[in-house]
């Protein structure tokens, strides 16, 4: 089959980005053609806010990526839809998780399939209501969503938030596949010794872009709860808000010396290193829909505490693989505990060893298909 993908990809950084690659070497590694269809400006820069918008990861060798989308010039838009329009794909996928995106994306899918075009278009709804709303969102995310044919999402809450859009849209649930292009788990003491950490402690992690939305505040105040003097927090990720604002939070709390901060974007080559020096991975997060860390989490074979928010609890079944607990300090510190009193690593690393068998990227791709062939035989 002849596909596009039209979204981020290298070298601009992100789950979005990384999640249309993994995807596209999948497709490709199942004997179908594949480009990504990349932008060239994705966010005016004022809009973005991180250091850089772009990784210093080496482009995956086996992608076809071609940079060519303007996200605010509609001229471009049409430029980008007719040309895409003229390789007459079988399948063009388009990955929604911002409003923002909505006019460019939805703008060049309406264009391809002009004049009873014969290629089907299809979403990846990672988010419909995004995380930190702004003016404009519903208008722009109602564009996007009349011009797919159809959608894949990966949770109940998407589902739910899609059909206010639209109920009769097709769609399909399947969940997020894992991310397993990381490389290998590596043995703890090795990873601890290439972070420069001491053996002689517990470590749990709190992984990804730091933003308000994600409770880092909540993890803080339930560390400062748990009386483990032997334990500390990794937090590795970009500050996306204001840093001063945990930092005064991490000295009132007197956890300083129970720290130990990566406050950078995570290079791909230094996630294996971290997962595999955890204990346990915390996504104490305030409001959520998926996420990919969750997933990384699988690949890496570590138990994780989630709150109670969006589709976490579909992707962590409680006292299986992890908790799910109420988005506040006192139920994510009882649930740190509990791992550690009740010496439950074992099992739930056993656990996840089967329940993560069913987050295959194969499965993900069978779902992706079979909606297509169901909106082609008019369902």
């Amino acid at each position: 089959m002849k596909i596009a993908i039209i979204g981020t990809a290298h070298p601009f950084r992100g789950g979005i980005a990384h999640f249309n690659e993994r995807l596209s070497k999948e497709l490709f590694d199942t004997n179908n053609s594949v480009k990504i269809y990349n932008f060239t400006v994705q966010y005016p820069q004022f809009l973005f806010p991180g250091k850089t918008q772009f990784t210093n990861d080496n482009k995956p060798s086996e992608l076809s990526i071609e940079r060519c989308i303007n996200s605010i010039n509609p001229i471009n838009w049409w430029i980008v839809g007719k040309k895409i329009k003229k390789e007459n794909y079988d399948l063009v996928i388009i990955p929604f998780w911002l409003p923002l995106m909505g006019p460019s994306l939805a703008t060049i899918a309406r264009i391809i399939k002009k004049k009873s075009s014969s290629t089907s278009i299809l979403s990846i709804a990672h988010n419909v209501t995004p995380h930190e709303p702004r003016v404009g969102d519903r208008w722009f995310t109602n564009y996007f969503v009349k011009a797919m044919d159809g959608f894949v999402v990966m949770t109940k809450k998407v589902m739910n938030d899609l059909k206010s859009f639209d109920p009769n849209k097709t769609t399909i649930l399947t969940p997020h596949p894992i991310y397993d292009d990381y490389g290998q788990a590596i043995n703890t003491l090795t990873a601890l010794n290439q972070l420069n950490l001491s053996p002689d402690y517990k470590y749990l992690l709190f992984f990804g872009l730091v933003r308000d939305y994600k409770g880092l505040d909540l993890l803080l105040k339930a560390l400062a709860l748990v009386n483990i003097n032997n334990l500390k927090l990794i937090i590795a990720g970009e500050f996306y808000t204001n840093k001063s604002i945990y930092e005064d939070l991490i000295n009132e709390l007197e956890l300083k010396d129970k720290i130990i901060m990566y406050d950078n974007y995570i290079p791909n080559s230094m996630v294996a290193s971290l997962f595999s020096a955890c204990d346990m991975v915390v996504q104490p997060y305030k409001t959520a829909t998926q996420s990919g860390v969750t997933q990384i989490a699988y690949h890496f074979e570590k138990p994780m505490v989630v709150t109670d928010v969006g589709g976490l609890k579909e992707m962590c079944p409680d006292g299986q693989v992890g908790y799910v607990v109420k988005p506040n300090e006192t139920e994510i510190s009882k649930a740190i505990l509990a791992f550690y009193n009740n010496k439950a690593a074992e099992t739930m690393i056993n656990n996840i060893k089967e329940i993560k068998k069913k987050y295959s990227w194969s499965i993900f791709i069978e779902k992706l298909f079979s909606l297509k062939d169901k909106i082609n035989n008019g369902h």
